[in-house]
């Protein structure tokens, strides 16, 4: 993601991690809105667009737009970035020292970048997300939900680490499709986007280039939407998708796959599509355009990326 080692540079580049964490509690805020009506379509895959928005708003008007971000979101979003950016950045510098090109290095980057953040941080986070934004059907029945806090535990008490981790697996496949396609499209996109401008391979594309590249990449990555939908559903904690008669007692990813497709068909495995598409767009902006200026900045050197 163009987050290189400087010629000469040998060893760790410590300044990813520091790139990778500083801003992500922002990105992480103002996107929230759109992970929240993602998670509410994904988990309830009969409702549209408008009743998913509708649906959020009852549960608090403006605030039920940002369940889930205090504190699983930002815990989630000060260590995944690092560790994206670590990760996918050593792989990336040493694929392409062995001469892959830029957008292979850049596929396999963000395939073990995320992976990382699956099982280092984002398994615990994503569960508790989850279950912030689809249990909230208990307060709306007269019983008043545990805090968040208290539910983590409960789980924990009840299931372990297994209980507080479930569905890491399905985030794992989803981070490493995740990552590895935004990163490799975006930089295949910018790839073409030089052959346009005349640019030969390495030199510099202005902001607004960048911000194209890592658009089209952000955008073209949600193929992996059903086990995004997979994911919500192995962590769904509502009052209908417990009781469920058809929904397997112990979810896997292609149990939990064949339960929704028989369910609500190819369709109900692209719900919450359309809202992670501004998502990923915004995700992939941020942590492949964004995060060259941040570095340097961070070194202060002053070059542009």
């Amino acid at each position: 993601m163009a987050i290189q080692k400087e010629p000469g540079q040998k060893g760790v580049s410590w300044s990813n991690i520091a790139v990778g964490t500083a801003p992500w509690s922002q990105v992480t805020t103002l996107g929230q809105p759109l992970e929240v009506v993602k998670t509410q379509m994904a988990a309830n895959r009969s409702q549209s667009m408008v009743q998913a928005l509708q649906s959020v708003w009852s549960r608090g008007g403006f605030v039920g737009f940002y369940q889930g971000l205090i504190p699983w979101a930002w815990i989630e979003a000060s260590t995944k970035g690092g560790v994206l950016l670590f990760t996918a950045s050593e792989i990336e510098t040493a694929t392409t020292s062995m001469g892959v090109n830029p957008a292979a290095a850049g596929l396999l980057g963000g395939m073990g970048g995320g992976i990382a953040q699956a099982y280092a941080t984002m398994g615990f986070t994503t569960s508790m997300k989850t279950a912030e934004i689809t249990r909230h059907k208990q307060a709306a029945a007269g019983v008043k939900p545990p805090s968040t806090w208290a539910l983590f535990f409960e789980i924990f008490r009840k299931e372990g680490l297994r209980g507080v981790n479930k569905g890491v697996n399905a985030v794992a496949v989803r981070q490493c499709t995740n990552w590895g396609s935004r990163i490799g499209l975006a930089r295949l996109a910018e790839t073409s986007i030089r052959k346009v401008r005349g640019k030969e391979e390495g030199q510099s594309l202005g902001a607004l280039d960048k911000i194209l590249a890592s658009s089209i990449g952000g955008a073209l990555a949600t193929w992996n939407q059903p086990i995004e939908v997979i994911r919500v559903e192995m962590q769904n904690m509502s009052k209908e998708a417990v009781a469920s008669a058809n929904r397997p007692a112990k979810l896997t990813i292609f149990n939990t796959f064949g339960y929704i497709y028989k369910e609500n068909g190819i369709k109900g495995l692209y719900r919450g599509v359309t809202p992670r598409v501004g998502l990923g767009i915004w995700q992939t902006i941020c942590m492949v355009s964004f995060a060259d200026y941040v570095k340097d900045w961070v070194k202060g050197d002053g070059k542009k990326a």
